[in-house]
């Protein structure tokens, strides 16, 4: 069990085993405890599975994905991954106190006490096991789900600020998992089908009666969201990325596809479609033929949209548009600032909207929004330029925050990035083109190397050049914004990319921690007392 999953420390210590040479103490609570524990059979049915060795009445404690986190008693399954297998870890799970296994491979020897379970696709069978096993509670709340490419942080947290009034929503994310009672910090966009449903319970528990939730692509593929039925789900966007996983567009679109057209096991009671993206908009068509139950409400700036944005007028300070939706329109006035921040917020705005919320309404604390950690977040240090940081990390987000910032900058556009290792190689050329068409100069340098070495990020990464003269290559991060700091002026804008929120950094089996805005700010200080 992960830590902030509930557990019945009542039931597991009934399955405590007894000491070597020492009779059981009688302990008529945990004998009674004991005897109202959930069996395999509550959950799993025999035609789900290809064959079983041992009891299906075995009695249950949990259920854990991890060998690290087995306690007694529990069911645990040997998932299949792109780097370790769980059935490595099958003995580790029975000397732990694993009573029940599920695995897609049956060992030739198993233990006489232990029941082993095959299936066809583990991954699949976790999902709807630990759905039952949580009583369902996505049917006991409103979901939403959100997925694209781009936007889907500052999206989630809109609509949660949105719908956020006498009840509590809770948030699953990239930054963090917000669940009703507490917030805890996020390890994964799209965690997990046991820790998803795990959470959903923990919300429900605590009053929430609407959830919002990223929904990654990796996330449907790996069958992570089967089966969870989502009352609204939202398409931001498509470009290139994730590539090393899914080998294509296509193929990655594909994916995206499944969360809308019912492939992932329910489909979504409405469809909210960027209607300004051209997979968008294949994806409302497809909605329409393929799933026509499914309630399409397109948004973005075109006239055809449902819900849309007119007269925008973008700066430093603010963002201001007409909003349009079918029963009115009202001038909105944004802290946000950027034309995709425009469409985050229609995004958002028809979100609501379709799940019955007045925009007269639920606008009114747009100007209470604080903005996303690491999204466009300034840093004021007293500074004479404005310093931004952003989790912008393939070409088009930065050909977007780029795009916008050359045309609201008066000064020089000063730019601090880099690519992460063990990713899409096929990205970093373009990303670095991205960024010579707009920056006046850029500071290329380390972001989660992982697995590689900087000098093969870099050859990469200079395939894209254009124009040497304007790009430095800088190997270590903190250096290379310290750099750009010296460098930027009255009127400059220094964009430093890629990292945003996160407050580490990855070197092969080694995570070190670093914050660019900490960092920013300790500089900037520093740079200060230099000065006398």
């Amino acid at each position: 069990m992960i830590g902030y999953l509930t557990q019945n420390h009542t039931l597991i210590n009934a399955f405590q085993p007894r000491a070597a040479g020492r009779p059981r103490r009688v302990d008529s609570v945990s004998q009674r405890v004991f005897k109202m524990a959930p069996k395999l059979s509550d959950y799993l049915n025999e035609n789900e599975v290809i064959a079983v060795k041992g009891s299906f009445d075995q009695p249950i404690s949990g259920i854990v994905m991890d060998s690290r986190r087995v306690v007694p008693g529990v069911l645990y399954f040997a998932l299949p991954g792109l780097r370790s297998d769980g059935s490595s870890f099958i003995d580790e799970a029975i000397n732990r106190g694993a009573v029940a296994i599920v695995t897609q491979k049956m060992p030739s020897h198993v233990p006489s006490k232990v029941t082993f379970l095959q299936v066809a696709d583990a991954r699949a069978t976790l999902a709807r096991v630990a759905q039952r096993f949580y009583k369902f509670p996505d049917r006991d709340m409103q979901v939403v789900g959100v997925t694209g490419t781009n936007g889907k942080t500052t999206v989630t947290h809109l609509i949660k600020h949105f719908l956020n009034g006498d009840q509590r929503v809770g948030l699953l994310g990239t930054i963090n998992y917000d669940l009703g009672v507490r917030t805890v910090p996020s390890f994964k966009t799209t965690p997990e089908s046991l820790d998803i449903y795990g959470m959903l319970a923990q919300m429900r528990d605590a009053g929430c009666r609407q959830a919002v939730m990223e929904v990654s692509s990796h996330g449907i593929d790996q069958q992570r969201v089967l089966g969870l039925q989502f009352g609204a789900a939202v398409f931001t966007n498509l470009t290139r990325d994730h590539l090393d996983y899914h080998k294509s567009l296509e193929a990655y679109f594909e994916v995206k596809t499944r969360l809308f057209t019912g492939h992932t096991g329910a489909e979504p009671k409405v469809a909210i479609i960027n209607h300004d993206d051209s997979y968008g908009q294949q994806l409302a068509a497809k909605i329409g033929m393929e799933v026509p139950s499914v309630r399409v409400v397109t948004y973005g700036e075109r006239p055809e949209a449902t819900v849309r944005a007119e007269n925008v007028s973008l700066n430093f300070k603010n963002t201001t548009f007409k909003l349009v939706w079918p029963q009115g329109d009202m001038l909105v006035d944004s802290p946000m600032i950027g034309r995709y921040n425009v469409s985050n917020m229609l995004a958002a705005v028809a979100t609501a909207w379709a799940l019955g919320r007045d925009p007269q309404v639920f606008l009114a604390k747009l100007r209470a929004f604080k903005g996303v950690p690491g999204r466009m977040e300034r840093i004021e240090e007293g500074q004479a330029f404005n310093v931004l940081v952003d989790y912008a990390h393939t070409d088009d987000a930065l050909t977007n925050a780029l795009g916008m910032l050359r045309a609201i900058t008066p000064g020089r556009l000063l730019v601090v990035f880099g690519c992460g290792g063990n990713r899409d190689r096929t990205k970093r050329p373009l990303m670095v083109k991205a960024v010579q068409q707009f920056a006046d100069f850029s500071f290329a340098t380390a972001d989660n190397p992982r697995n590689e070495t900087l000098t093969q990020i870099f050859n990469d990464m200079q395939e894209g050049v254009t124009a040497p003269l304007k790009i430095a290559w800088i190997e270590d991060r903190r250096r290379a914004i310290s750099l750009a700091l010296d460098m930027a002026k009255p009127g400059d804008c220094l964009l430093i990319a890629g990292k945003g929120h996160e407050t580490y950094q990855e070197f092969a089996d080694t995570v070190s921690p670093f914050d660019d805005r900490q960092v920013v700010r300790e500089l900037i200080d520093i740079k200060k007392i230099a000065k006398g």
